[in-house]
């Protein structure tokens, strides 16, 4: 597999998955163990539930690079440091923004595609703030998780995915991007298959 399927693979996993700590925390009583792969599913928020948020406070899914460089310096809860919080991924040609947080927000990552915010995460600090209050406080707010297990929770309507990841990261993902990317890796690795077929068949 070429280095830039390789890194796309990787970033794709990094998106669903969450990176564990080790510790493996047991269950609250009630939870079910099960496995969700986000996919172009319908709406799963429960009757009456509120949508699920595309933004945390002026952070917003959908942003400009200039936009979320803009509300990250106006906004007293992250030491952003301008460009030198912002790098550039080429195997993709997206741009990631990394900042630390203050208070309950430890640090907070943001990923580009084509010039607008895919991907916000924002790892909380675990000193100052539980799992179960931010669990608890969601469910509240959207109803129960389509997907729970000890790993993480995940709320999702078709267009946005929330998560609360262990040991405590809320993810918010575009799906319609994320979907965007998870075709063109198909099809990429579909015409990859194809032209190791194709040379195969030379001999």
């Amino acid at each position: 597999m070429r280095l830039k399927q390789l890194v796309t693979l990787a970033l794709l996993l990094c998106a669903v998955f969450p990176v564990f700590s080790q510790e493996q925390p047991g269950l609250y009583p009630g939870e079910q163990f099960d496995i969700f792969i986000p996919g172009r599913t319908g709406p799963r928020l429960v009757p009456g539930s509120d949508p699920l948020p595309r933004s945390f406070r002026r952070l917003a899914l959908g942003m400009s690079l200039d936009e979320l460089k803009a509300a990250l310096a106006e906004d007293g809860l992250f030491e952003f440091r301008g460009d030198r919080d912002v790098s550039f991924l080429p195997a993709r040609e997206e741009n990631l923004v990394e900042t630390t947080g203050l208070s309950f927000i430890r640090r907070a990552f943001f990923q580009l595609r084509e010039g607008q915010v895919f991907i916000m995460a924002f790892s909380l600090d675990t000193q100052r703030m539980d799992h179960y209050s931010v669990f608890t406080s969601l469910v509240k707010k959207y109803g129960e998780p389509a997907s729970l297990n000890p790993h993480e929770s995940v709320w999702e309507d078709g267009d946005t995915r929330v998560s609360l990841e262990r040991p405590l990261t809320v993810k918010y993902i575009d799906m319609a991007v994320f979907n965007q990317i998870i075709d063109e890796s198909r099809a990429e690795e579909t015409r990859e298959v194809f032209l190791r077929q194709g040379f195969l068949n030379e001999f």
